[in-house]
This record gives C-alpha cells, structure tokens and sequence, in this order.
C-alpha cells in the first residue's frame, strides 16, 4: 500500500471492511481497494454505497453467504471435461444465492438505484440448480433417483448382496462350521464378502483366502457358494460406476452451456457483497454521505475519527480551502493535534474509496490526486519518523509531488533542530507548498509560525483546546485562535518549584511573553464569547419550548370547545325531540278536549304551554349575589359585566344606578349592581351560577290511539306524535284503532311503520284485541 495511505492507517479500515464481507473474493477486493483517480469514479462509488445502505435500512440486506468460486470448474465443463459431485454441488450452490439475491431485490421492486444493472444482470437458472440437488447427495453419494439405469443398477446390487448374505448367515449359524470361525460376522475385503476363520482351520472351509489379519491368527475366507454372487456384484458395482461417471459428464455439459452466465454473474455478486459491505460498515461507524467537489473546499462537522472507540471519541468540526488554504494547528502535546490531520486525511481517503464518513450530515470534502503525508508519532504503529533527517526526507518528497490538487499533511513541522532554523525552514516549507496550489494542514510549537498565521493571508490559526486546571486536553478544534503550549502551567500542576518556573519566564524573550500574553487575552475573550453564545443558545430553546407548549395549548383550547359546540348541538337536538313530543302531546289533549268537552281544559292547556315554554327554553334565571361595589366606580376602573362574564373599562362616572363601560369595541350603558370590580386584573371573577337544561320531560303517554274517521295525512301524524310520546314515556307497546273498512287507512299507517326508526316491529291483532282492525306496535 502506499505508505502516506498506511500512515493514515488506511489499511486499517479496508481490514475493517473485509471483515463485512461474506465472499472470499470480495474480501481480498476489498484489502485491495484504493482511492480512485477521478471525481467521477468516487461520487459513482459514492452514490452506490449510498443506495446499498438505503435498501439494509428499509429491506434489510440480502445474504451473500455460501457462494464459492467456480470459475475454474465451470471453464474446465466449457472444454470438455467431467466435474466432481462436489463441484457440481458447489455450482448448484452459487445458482442459489445468486437466486436468493436477485429474488430479494424483486420484493424490494420500485424504489430505483444504481445498483439495478448490476441485479438485472444476475444469471439464474433454477432448472438446473434443482437437478444438481436432485441427482448428488453429497460430494460422495449420488441419488437412486439420478437416472433409471443407476436405480435399476442399484436394485440388483441389493439382490445379489441379499443373495449373498443369506448363503453366509447359514455358514455362520451351522454348527458344522462355528467350531472354524473366530467370530460368527460377515465383513467385507476388496467388495467381496467373506467370514473370519482361524488361521489352523483354513482347510476345512473351502474357499478363497481374500486377506490375513496383522496377528496372522485370521484368515478372511470367501466361500465358493458366495463367489459367483460376489462376482455379480463386482460386475454391477463396475455398471454404478461408469453410469455415475456419464450422469457426472451430463451435469457437467449442462453447466457448461452457462458457463460464462455463471462466471460473469458471480464477478457481479462479489461486487454487490462488497458495496453492501461497504453500507455495513457505515451503519456500523453511523456514517454519512458527504459531498464531493475538486475545487479544494473541505468542511467536516463533527467528525470523528473511525479507529477510535465510539464512547472516547471527540468531534471536531475543521475546514480548509475556503476562506484559507492553510491550517496551522498549536497547542500541548497530547492534545489531539495529531488526531485532527489523521481525520482529515484518513476520511479523504475514505470518501475516494466509495466510503462513507463518520461525520454529520452536509459535510463536504474535497477529491485529490495525492494525499501527501509527513507524521511519526508516538501513536503511529507501524511508523515512527521523530527524527530531523527522517522528517526532511519525507518533506522532499512532498516537495517533488505537490501541485493544485493535493492535500500536504505534515505534523511538526520544523522540529528535531535548531528552534530557530526550524521556525524558519518551517515557514519557508509552507510559503513553498502554497506557491504549488497545495491544500495544507500542520502542526507545530513555533511561536514563529502562529505569528506567520497572524500576517499572512490565506493562512489561519487552530489549535487543540486544553483545560489547565485538569491537566487534560479537551480534544476540541478551535480554528481562529493560536494555542499555547502551556508548559509552565502544566509543570506547575505538576509540582514544579515556584521559583524555577519564575526563572523560566525570565529567560523567555519579552516579545515572546508579550506573544502569548495577547493569545491567552484572546482565548478568554473567545470563551467567554463561546459562554454567552451558549447562553443564549439555550434561552432560545426554553423559549421554543414555551411557545410549543402554548401552541399546543391553543390547540386543546380549539379541540375542547369543538367538543362542548358538539354537546349543545347534541342537547338543541334532544330538546326539540322533546318539545315537539310535547307540543304533540298538547294537540292531543285540545283534541280529546274537544270531544269531551271538558270544563277544565282551559286551565289544563295553560298549564300544558307553560311546561312546553320551560322545556322549551332551559335556561335558568341567574340568581343575584349580595356583592357590593367596594368604593363609587371612577373612569378607568376595570370592572367584569356579571352576566355575560365580559371584562370592560369605566368610560363615565354612574348616573341613575346607570355607567358607560367597553368591552372590547362595544360601549354600553350597564346597571351597576351588574358590574364587579377587578383589582390589577388579577382578582378572580365571581363563580356565576350554572346554566341548567332540562335533562327529561316526564309525560304521561296513551298506549292507545284511534284514528278512525280521520284522513290518511292525518292518522300517520297522528301515529308519529303518538310514537314520540311513547318513547319519550319509556313506554314499548302501542296500540293503533284504525278500523276495517276498505283498508286504506291500515295499508298507509303500517307502510309509515315500516319504515320509523323507532318501530321494532308490529302486527294485526288477535282474536279479542280487534283482529284486522288494530295494529299492535311493538317499539325499540
């Protein structure tokens, strides 16, 4: 690999997404991978992963696992030649993952990525594939099944055996015979059967000695009743073989007619297994997809690098490339200076390899033709370059490969010489590589260089947070802002003399001093700076916070009076049920009146109407309080309107028990026993008593009504003011006198019955109740 790769521990991450593979092919492509040469090939790549990991994250991910390479067999069928059962069984098993894939993309049919060409181009061939299954076993048994010849071949191979074996049980079980052998079983030597005889008795059992135990007391004899069965066998077993042999060669011609399908469809699977590997390990980093451009602009938020645990990582958020082209990072060792060029590099290189970023959303980095690196830490594994000669060799080859598109990392630029020729030749680099249109992030102690920053155009300041009063570095990146060393306050906590850390800052140059006087004043400007930004941060979510939760209140308001419109629908509906049920009821009696001629009715039906008023309006006097005004009203008080609940302002003094009040952009003149004085608007208004609707109207309902003599139009309202009061009355039967005559009436008044919602069913008559001249009505 190359070795500015390995420093930035590439390597590493490509070891990582092998391990996500499942095909050994695509496991070594993917040690294999590297940054590819141009902006198209990457955003390509980019854009692949990116649809692997939409289709795990709503399909989950298809299974790659099983698959071998079969090139070489398939190519070795395409000329000619016979394959092994487990050959076959390896092809059978590559036709049914490349199935099993190809089938789970079609359940996930209708979202388009780019991935589809490479799917639709997945060679399957089931037919096949289930011939394989169905002829071989294993990798050492065919099936019975595998062709009519092997399973006759078979079935006169178990006759003969069967023959056999009965012809040496009866050896084994004679009397004759046991006294010769050492044990009474039958085995086997070179597919022939034969019985064990002790070596003394040889002669007394005729046959043919097929082999000699290794103690030599047991010879295996083949009785001469057995050898022509035995022989069958033999020459049956030679059938097996030869026709096992031509259903191997078939199998084989058929693979090869597909041969290169097969081939090209399993080149395609270890691409698709190692682009969804890739999606894996972004899930696995919670990775995203940044963006790509060629102009040298890179702006990571939050990015963390990938070979550090997830729960002791720190995000940074870096640019380069916009504003300036060069970064120059300060601060304390182990401060995380080494850790920021690493992420930056390393997620470069990851982004040109199709990968995707362990960063927010909207980060942007930038293709380069090089990646250029100088660092040799103690945090580098593999490589270690602390050494002045080490670092100038490193920086000449830079040097001699720089141009516009490349990205120069160097950590500690300058050091392992002389501070001041380091500072200098450090500044000379950096002047050198900018000239070349080189992107550049370093690192470095120099005052020289901060100051360098400071002056120049295009070059910034950074540098690694470190808390003084814990001693430990916080890891964050702040761009804009020099770093200090912080040696003396650091040798302080740790216990050094007063009096030698005095003496050091006397021997420290007065610019110096005066130098990081004025970035220390800057870096408690910037925090305090940062404080009041979080500050106020923080008030603007308490302020969000607040107006949801009043816009949610509004709208439970909105809700809750939906609700109560809804219930007085509902109860001006029962109340004009009820009060027309009345007003029927009331058409009753003045009928029944009439034809009784009653003394009392007009009594009656004025009492009938004032209930038919209170039922029909419900609401209940207000009651008046015993309040009094506290003091004489003046213009201005605020005062609350008692009986529509309404607050209003005083306009004019009272006159006659009389005052001019606004409520809202009404002026009225209202009694002042009507008006409550409000003090600061905080006084709770009077509880005002509760508007009461009459909840039942209690009837006494007839449960028999005679219509006789009257109209069609007639009876059946007749009928339904009757209903309604039977209803209202809780009362389920009802008995209409309709008569017989010509039937008009009956056949009108039950067609209305039929369809009142009221009504459960009704009937004529009986014998005794009328028969055909009342309907009796049975209600819900």
């Amino acid at each position: 690999m190359n070795r500015h790769y390995k420093t930035l521990e590439l390597d590493k991450i490509l070891q990582m997404l092998a391990d996500e593979t499942a095909i050994t092919d695509a496991k070594e492509l993917a040690l294999t991978l590297e940054p590819q040469k141009s902006l198209d090939k990457c955003e390509r790549l980019l854009k692949e992963t990116s649809d692997a990991h939409m289709l795990i994250g709503r399909f989950g991910a298809p299974s790659f696992g099983g698959i071998m390479n079969v090139t070489n067999a398939l190519r070795r069928a395409e000329a000619g030649g016979a394959l092994s059962a487990g050959e076959l069984l390896s092809i059978a098993q590559a036709l049914r993952v490349l199935k099993a894939v190809k089938d789970w993309r079609s359940k996930s049919a209708g979202v388009e990525t780019s991935l589809d060409a490479r799917f639709i181009s997945l060679y399957t061939n089931p037919n096949l594939m289930d011939k394989i299954n169905a002829c071989i076993i294993s990798e050492d048994e065919l099936s019975d099944n595998a062709s009519r010849e092997l399973s006759a071949i078979r079935r006169n191979i178990r006759v003969a055996s069967s023959k056999a074996r009965e012809v040496l049980d009866k050896i084994i079980r004679s009397s004759t015979y046991q006294k010769y052998l050492r044990e009474a079983i039958v085995t086997q030597r070179d597919g022939r059967y034969v019985v064990p005889v002790k070596a003394e008795c040889r002669n007394m059992v005729a046959g043919l000695v097929h082999d000699t135990s290794s103690s030599g007391s047991t010879v295996f004899i083949e009785p001469m009743g057995v050898v022509n069965a035995n022989n069958e066998i033999r020459v049956l077993q030679g059938k097996e073989e030869a026709e096992i042999e031509r259903i191997l060669f078939e199998l084989a011609g058929n693979c090869a007619a597909c041969a290169s399908d097969i081939i090209d469809s399993y080149k395609i699977l270890v691409e698709l297994n190692l682009i969804f590997a890739k999606a894996h390990l972004a899930y696995r980093m919670k990775a995203t997809l940044p963006k790509l451009n060629q102009n040298g602009v890179i702006d990571l938020k939050k990015a963390r690098h990938p070979l550090i645990p997830s729960d002791r990582v720190v995000p940074v958020d870096l640019y380069l490339g916009k504003d300036f082209d060069t970064l120059v990072i300060t601060g304390p060792n182990t401060g995380g200076k080494t850790v920021c060029l690493k992420t930056l590099g390393l997620l470069t290189l990851m982004a040109m390899c199709g990968l995707m970023i362990p960063a927010s959303e909207n980060s942007e980095l930038s293709f380069f033709h090089r990646v250029l690196v100088d660092i040799g830490d103690e945090q580098s594994i593999e490589q270690s370059l602390s050494t002045f000669s080490a670092h100038m060799t490193n920086i000449v080859s830079i040097l001699k490969l720089t141009n516009r598109s490349s990205l120069c990392l160097i950590d500690e630029l300058g050091a392992g010489t002389d501070p001041v020729e380091g500072a200098a030749l450090a500044v000379a680099i950096l002047e050198t590589l900018r000239e070349r249109g080189a992107k550049i992030a370093a690192t470095t102690h120099y005052a020289e260089l901060k100051e360098f920053a400071l002056k120049t155009d295009g070059v910034e300041n950074g540098c690694c947070e470190f808390d003084v009063k814990t001693l430990r570095p916080t890891y964050r990146l702040l761009i804009g802002v020099p770093g200090k060393s912080n040696a003396f306050a650091i040798s302080s906590r740790l216990g050094l003399e007063e009096k030698v850390i005095e003496k050091a800052r006397l021997l420290t140059s007065s610019e110096s001093r005066q130098f990081e006087d004025v970035v220390e004043s800057l870096e408690q400007q910037r925090q305090k700076l940062a404080d009041e930004i979080e500050q106020a941060r923080q008030q603007t979510l308490e302020a969000q916070k607040a107006k949801e939760a009043a816009e949610k209140e509004l709208e439970n308001a909105k809700k809750e009076a939906k609700r109560e419109i809804d219930y007085a629908k509902r109860q001006a509906s029962e109340l004009t049920t009820k009060t027309r049920a009345q007003a029927y009821a009331l058409l009753d009696e003045l009928d029944k009146a009439k034809k009784e001629q009653r003394s009392d009715t007009k009594s009656a039906i004025k009492k009938s109407i004032r209930e038919l008023e209170d039922t029909a309006d419900p609401v209940a006097e207000q009651k008046e309080s015993d309040y009094k005004l506290p003091r004489e009203l003046i213009v201005g008080d605020k005062v609350l309107i008692f009986d529509i609940d309404k607050k209003a302002e005083v306009l004019e003094k009272p006159e006659k028990g009389m005052v001019l009040v606004q409520a809202g952009i009404i002026k009225t003149r209202v009694k002042l026993s009507n008006l409550r004085l409000l003090k600061d608007e905080k006084v709770t208004a009077p509880k005002r008593p509760e508007r009461k609707i009459t909840k039942d109207v209690t009837r006494s309902a007839s449960t028999e009504i005679d219509v006789r003599g009257m109209t069609a139009d007639e009876a059946v309202i007749t009928v339904d003011a009757a209903i309604d009061s039977c209803v209202l009355s809780n009362t389920h039967t009802l008995t209409i006198i309709h008569g017989k005559g010509t039937g008009v009436l009956r056949s009108e008044i039950q067609k209305f019955l039929r369809h009142h919602k009221s009504v459960k069913s009704f009937r004529l008559g009986a014998f005794g109740e009328g028969e055909s001249g009342v309907t009796i009505v049975e209600l819900k």
